[in-house]
């Protein structure tokens, strides 16, 4: 915990907060926190989303980097940061080259390009910030969009049924099951296991780094801004979203949750899924339960306890 307190305090802040982004976006807390961890010797390639429209780098005047910024489309984000680090190879440079990409697109429009890349096994790293959902035109459905959540293309009747019908695809196993040298999950409620993930990133030197951080929405989950860690933590101790690495194959728990708290808790902080019955998050919790249980079976031992 020192070490990380340290690492962050020490390092300089190299992303300037975005004038437009939401009070207590987690997207940018989690961005800025990376990039003091990545240090000045990092690309960083920032495709459609939250993070290039509320300013944070390179799209509005008053906010910016200190590090290079690319804006590439989705569909080509992996495989021309894997043209960059070639480059930089062949001068003889060790450089970060990082994309950070996610608002629901990453698991669908950009998946082509970033399963050739771990297909291929450049070297490059490649954080996922999965907010759910895509906030282009309103709060509309992706791949990443958890089952039974209220979008505007998945709309809720009067009678209080509707959202979307099928659940959540697992995108970090499916990013696992490429067989890149790490993969892991991360939250920005845990920023020492945050820290410590993109430094085992950072240690990759021949082939892909993923990583896949669950950044609450407010705006489309309808949460307010002093719930974002609040509703982030409890995404972890419900089991929601577990956090663990996969690294060269070998599955590690690095939060292991010994007593849940209720999937309930965590939904019921949410606005998206205020429609949702009884039933339904029975069902949720099951889903849930089933997940965790395949993952410990998968996992060494290792993770530490966090009953927080």
């Amino acid at each position: 915990m020192r070490e990380t307190i340290e690492t962050l305090s020490n390092n300089k802040e190299l992303i300037s907060p975005g004038i437009s982004a939401c009070v207590g976006c987690n997207v940018e807390l989690t961005l800025r926190t990376v990039m003091r961890v990545l240090g000045p010797n990092t690309i960083i390639a920032i495709p459609p989303g939250c993070m290039g429209g509320v300013g944070v780098v390179g799209w509005n005047k008053k906010s910016g980097a200190n590090v290079p910024v690319f804006f590439p489309l989705l569909d080509n984000t992996a495989s021309m940061l894997a043209g960059i680090k070639a480059y930089y190879k062949k001068i003889g440079r060790d450089i970060n080259v990082v994309a950070f990409a996610g608002d629901g697109a990453s698991v669908d429009c950009g998946f082509q390009s970033l399963s050739g890349a771990a297909e291929r096994n450049d070297n490059i790293i490649y954080i996922c910030y999965d907010n759910e959902g895509y906030m282009n035109t309103g709060y509309q459905r992706s791949a990443s969009t958890t089952r039974g959540a209220w979008t505007s293309t998945t709309p809720v009747s009067k009678e209080k049924v509707g959202g979307k019908k099928q659940h959540k695809k697992d995108f970090p196993m499916i990013m696992a099951m490429h067989d890149i040298p790490y993969m892991a999950t991360a939250s920005p409620a845990y920023i020492p296991d945050l820290v410590n993930k993109v430094k085992k990133a950072m240690e990759v030197k021949e082939g892909l780094a993923y990583i896949h951080v669950l950044n609450p929405c407010l705006t489309g989950w309808g949460i307010k801004p002093n719930e974002s860690i609040e509703v982030s933590r409890l995404s972890v101790q419900t089991r929601f979203f577990p956090l663990y690495e996969v690294v060269n194959g070998d599955f590690k728990l690095t939060v292991d949750i010994k007593k849940p708290k209720p999937v309930e808790q965590y939904i019921n902080k949410i606005k998206k899924f205020s429609h949702l019955s009884k039933d339904d998050i029975e069902e949720i919790q099951n889903y849930v339960d089933k997940k965790w249980n395949k993952l410990k079976m998968s996992c060494v031992e290792g993770g530490r306890n966090d009953e927080q």
